[in-house]
């Protein structure tokens, strides 16, 4: 790992080393996923707190919050691009700490919901920010690499985040899990108010008018080489959201395993970081597309697999865990990548174009998470022919962007700092 220092673009004269910038980025994005994966051994008993009937309402605990965070997701690039990254990042950082504490003392099913909505559209700038953030120093298989050695920290949140919820309910009710999250929350908002520098360079500042917003968020959708990589990314983690939406009745009551459901999702979370170490090693030398192409090939044979598993051997853990292992291991080589070269092409507007991915991203997959997850019937069969449908369709958009040929590595990027030609 190198040694290089970070400074600020802004004069402050604030930095930080590399290492402790990789762990501060990775903590920013953890927090959107300790609000997810934190929740998931509690999701019954808020249902029957609240005394929901449909198992499948639960679900809505954790698919309302993606879908509030890809519509937010719109929002804090354009700020950010205008005022810099600390600022916005603040205030995602300010929203995320009190609604999980109002969280706490919602008084209904329905206002809980409503709150889990604030909270996701308004700490969408935990997810788009930092991407924006590296963009600013970082570029091409370079970013790709430094995203994914991120990843390897960010991934111990979905291994570890269950435990927290499983551990705060064995000592408290599961309001208590919402108190823990806004204690991170507070945590990592210190040390980035210490220590991140304002990478934004005052020069690439832009105006927010509806002439910036027009011509800005639409330009991923008109850009080919990155509209296929974050449509096929959106599609790509929608089946592993419906995954989420649906892992503790799967896990837990289709197949038994409710006590160990923490220690098995977290074990099938773990081939995530696994992947994104081995991707941080390989990316530089082998390229973004190269390593990507073939991780998306390979997804899409285990998915058959996984289709061949879920009707041949329905009640068996022993094919489902190492399968969907399989596939979140994949994931590793695809979200990273992906994203990298979607943000490629991007340079004045990395603000907006990283905001306009992620709500892409965000929007497509929780939408077809929450379908999968009310889809559940008491089998894995759903969530095997979505991952396997999902992957099939980004294959063809990544043909799409990338003009019908797989495996290539362009020798000079193309940038587009205000409209695509």
């Amino acid at each position: 790992m190198t040694t290089l220092t970070i400074t600020a673009a802004d004069g402050s004269g604030r930095q930080v080393g590399q290492r402790e910038f990789i762990t501060l980025m990775a903590a920013l994005m953890s927090l959107n996923a300790l609000a997810i994966d934190a929740m998931l051994p509690a999701l019954e008993n808020i249902a029957d707190s609240f005394a929901v009937d449909d198992p499948n309402k639960r679900q809505y605990v954790v698919g309302i919050y993606l879908l509030a965070t890809g519509f937010g997701s719109l929002v804090p690039g354009l700020f950010a691009d205008r005022y810099g990254r600390r600022p916005v990042l603040f205030v995602s950082l300010a929203i995320y700490i009190t609604t999980s504490l109002f969280c706490m003392i919602a008084p209904s099913f329905e206002v809980l919901l409503g709150l889990r909505a604030l909270q996701g559209f308004g700490t969408a700038g935990l997810m788009v920010l930092p991407a924006a953030i590296i963009r600013d120093r970082f570029e091409g298989d370079r970013m790709a690499r430094l995203v994914s050695t991120i990843f390897i920290v960010f991934m111990a949140v979905p291994v570890l985040a269950p435990s927290v919820g499983q551990a705060v309910l064995l000592f408290a009710s599961w309001e208590w899990i919402f108190f823990a999250l806004a204690v991170f929350g507070t945590a990592v908002c210190v040390w980035a108010a210490m220590r991140l520098p304002e990478t934004l360079d005052p020069k690439n500042r832009q105006k927010i008018d509806p002439r910036t917003v027009v011509r800005n968020l639409p330009l991923t959708l008109r850009t080919r080489p990155a509209v296929g990589y974050v449509l096929a990314a959106g599609l790509t983690f929608g089946g592993v959201f419906g995954y989420i939406n649906s892992a503790q009745q799967l896990i837990g009551e289709h197949f038994g395993a409710q006590e160990q459901f923490p220690l098995i999702f977290g074990a099938s979370a773990a081939t995530l970081a696994f992947s994104s170490w081995a991707n941080s090693r390989i990316v530089e030398r082998f390229g973004a597309r190269r390593v990507s192409h073939t991780a998306l090939v390979t997804f899409i044979l285990v998915s058959l697999v996984q289709v061949y598993a879920a009707i041949t051997h329905p009640d068996s853990l022993m094919w489902f865990f190492p399968l969907i292992s399989i596939n979140l291991c994949l994931l590793g080589f695809l979200g990273a990548n992906f994203g990298s070269i979607a943000m490629q092409p991007f340079f004045n507007s990395a603000g907006a174009a990283s905001s306009v991915q992620a709500s892409i991203r965000m929007l497509l997959g929780a939408v077809m998470g929450i379908t999968i997850g009310q889809l559940y019937d008491g089998t894995a069969l759903p969530l095997a022919m979505a991952l396997l449908i999902s992957s099939l369709l980004s294959l063809g958009l990544v043909l799409f962007s990338e003009r019908g040929k797989l495996w290539t590595r362009p020798r000079q990027p193309r940038y587009i700092t205000e409209s695509p030609h």
